[in-house]
């Protein structure tokens, strides 16, 4: 028996694709500014999160011991509007005196979403980094959505809970192991984060009722809590035959 150990295939540092990125994303705030000046948190939020980015991507394929292909850059170029549309947060006057571009650029990240997975499956370049590396952009989009209509008044800090709840429940996973254990698919689990980004980029219109937009989010929180219990229901039940 070999006990020589593996050496997996050293991974690309996708350096000419974040360097396109942050190029793009300096000049989506530079078109920005002479619209509505942005403050300086706006500017300092987009280079932190840019490098966050950044050493998550490379991070990731280390850790998958993957390949930046063709879907990982249309999910990059994915990012890089959400990080811009993040940004932009630091900067309130945006969500008032641009709400309706603003929420434009929501819905082509909404619609960027399929366009990565559509080409991963018709390239033959799926992998397990792709997968994670666009999971947790729909997460953090989510959340960012959240933060911008807090940030633009429509509703209090509890609407937080709608992005961060997922991130809860990962960080409950570092203490009860078993809620790691893999799902399987769901419409139901799909629908609702459908919904989530639906409502929540609804709430950011300007003729939206305030009413309807606090119905809407708490329904959407009431939906996402129901089916947080129903998959840590699922997860319980199954731990002990996991182990068998």
């Amino acid at each position: 028996m070999d006990l020589m150990p593996t050496h997996r295939a050293p991974f690309l540092w996708p350096s000419t694709e974040l360097t396109l990125g942050a190029v793009v994303l300096a000049a989506l705030l530079w078109v920005t500014h002479p619209l509505v000046p942005l403050t300086a948190t706006t500017l300092v939020l987009a280079a932190v999160l840019y490098i966050g980015l950044g050493l998550t991507i490379v991070t990731g394929l280390n850790a998958y011991a993957g390949r930046f292909g063709p879907a990982d850059r249309i999910t990059l170029a994915r990012a890089v509007l959400v990080l811009f549309l993040a940004s932009l947060t630091g900067t309130p006057a945006v969500l008032q005196d641009l709400a309706w571009p603003y929420a434009l650029l929501c819905l082509l990240a909404l619609i960027m979403d399929g366009a990565d997975g559509f080409v991963a499956r018709h390239t033959h370049t799926a992998s397990a980094f792709g997968a994670r590396f666009d999971m947790e952009l729909d997460a953090f989009f989510i959340l960012v959505l959240c933060f911008a209509v807090m940030v633009s008044g429509t509703a209090g800090p509890w609407v937080l809970l709608i992005g961060l709840m997922r991130y809860g429940f990962v960080m409950a996973g570092w203490r009860w192991r078993w809620l790691n254990e893999p799902l399987p698919e769901s419409f139901r689990r799909k629908t609702i984060c459908v919904w989530q980004l639906v409502t929540l980029m609804a709430a950011l219109l300007p003729f939206i009722p305030d009413l309807l937009g606090h119905a809407a989010l708490l329904l959407a929180l009431a939906l996402l809590t129901g089916s947080f219990a129903l998959d840590i229901r699922y997860l319980h039940q199954n731990r002990n035959r996991r182990r068998l």
